[in-house]
Formats: structure tokens, C-alpha cells, sequence
């Protein structure tokens, strides 16, 4: 049974808790693209492999408190806070708004929107 596009980014927001680089961008598409707004966007499945190991060896998870989620077709959207969770045993939290676009059943662009100075500080 397929994932509906909003069942699919309902689970993949839920793996960040315990993140395995392998099983996170086994969500994506070979093309994808991820883009934290305010940096460069990373193109291809196996860049955002790559990205997702140097995550994994700095942080020991997220935790993506979702307020709301909308859904419409291929495209899911949600408004959350995120609580990194470093491996020093800090956590900081930040405002983000997430646009998935699902094609096929995996993540074809991904876009997370925050604001850059707030992460900064977050990360201190």
C-alpha cells in the first residue's frame, strides 16, 4: 500500500528523532533537492546523504513538533518548531516552515524555511 504524500512526510519528520542518514535519504528521489533557505541548495540523493552524515556526527536528533500540516495533491507543508538535540546534551529550538513537493512516493524537493541569525543564536 503506497503512503499518501502526507503519511509519507508525517514519517519522515518522525525518523529525524533517531536519524539514520541511510533510511532519511532513502525517502528522496535520485534528483532531489533540499534547500534550507538560507543557504545553498543540495542537489542529488547521494549529496543529501552526505549532508545527512555530517548531521548525524554533530547532533543526536531532532524532534519536529509539527503545529499544523496541510496537504494538497503532491504538495505537503508544515509549520513546526524543531528542537536539535546536540550531542553535548544542549537543545535548541527553532521556528521553521517546511514545503515538501512528493512525486512517486519520495521526497523530489524538500525547502525548510527559517531565519539564519535565529539558528545562530539557537546553536550557542
Amino acid at each position: 500500500m503506497t503512503r499518501t504524500p502526507d503519511e509519507l512526510v508525517t514519517e519522515f519528520c518522525a525518523q529525524w528523532a533517531a536519524p539514520d542518514a541511510e533510511k532519511l535519504a532513502s525517502y528522496f528521489a535520485e534528483n532531489a533537492i533540499y534547500h534550507n533557505v538560507p543557504m545553498e541548495p543540495i542537489r542529488g540523493r547521494d549529496a543529501i546523504r552526505q549532508f545527512m552524515v555530517g548531521f548525524t556526527e554533530a547532533y543526536d536528533g531532532i524532534d519536529f513538533l509539527v503545529h499544523n500540516q496541510i496537504s494538497n495533491g503532491g504538495l505537503v507543508m508544515n509549520e513546526r518548531t524543531d528542537v536539535l538535540r546536540r550531542k553535548d546534551g544542549k537543545a535548541a529550538r527553532l521556528p521553521v516552515t517546511g514545503v515538501f513537493d512528493i512525486v512517486d512516493d519520495r521526497i523530489a524537493g524538500w525547502r525548510d524555511y527559517f531565519d539564519r541569525a535565529t539558528f545562530t543564536e539557537a546553536m550557542r
